[in-house]
């Protein structure tokens, strides 16, 4: 299976590119063909520009300046992504790629205001998330980020796709124990993806 494997952690040396590391070699370790993205590697430009808002619904011009991360895209039969939490969402990086690359004729169809989903060629999603925050801060202010992955991601891939959604909360308190424990566990997970 050819998997979408995306990153958005500015840092070498962070434990978020442990992180994206190790589900890049445990889902190869696992026999998938692995498309690692690293936005900030890769030098994702994430700003939405007038340009860009101007030509949104107008195929084929609104891929022109991200054709290469929509061929990327369609070419996906998974997607996986590893990103810090940010404020409770995603750091701008990963935010900027959704709205520049999940475009109409990418992501969904519109046609006389009917929203039609056009991923469902991606069979499976997984989330390695990692937060500041305690799971009883993120749960009280909503938490975000998964309800993207659990509810909005979902409903645009194939329909009953298996979503996995794995997060280390309290990064602010975690141990040398903590983090090898996730590890373990995501380790675990993607080469069983």
């Amino acid at each position: 299976m050819r998997v979408l494997v995306l990153h958005s952690h500015p840092l070498d040396e962070s434990f978020g590119r442990a992180l994206y590391k190790l589900t890049c070699e445990s889902l190869e370790k696992a026999g998938h063909e692995v498309d690692g993205c690293n936005l900030y590697e890769e030098g994702f430009d994430p700003v939405l520009s007038a340009h860009d808002r101007r030509v949104y619904h107008d195929i084929p011009d609104n891929l022109s300046l991200v054709q290469p991360y929509v061929d990327r895209l369609k070419q996906a039969e998974a997607l996986v992504i590893v990103t810090p939490v940010w404020n409770f969402g995603f750091p701008a990086m990963l935010k900027g790629y959704f709205d520049r690359v999940w475009l109409p004729g990418v992501s969904f169809d519109l046609v006389d205001g009917q929203l039609t989903p056009t991923l469902r060629h991606i069979r499976k999603l997984a989330a390695v998330m990692t937060y500041g925050a305690t799971p009883m801060r993120a749960f009280l202010a909503g938490n975000p980020p998964k309800k993207i992955v659990k509810r909005v991601i979902r409903a645009q891939i194939k329909i009953g796709a298996p979503v996995k959604y794995l997060a280390h909360y309290d990064m602010n308190n975690c141990t040398e124990e903590t983090r090898a424990a996730f590890m373990a566990k995501v380790r675990r997970e993607m080469e069983n993806f």
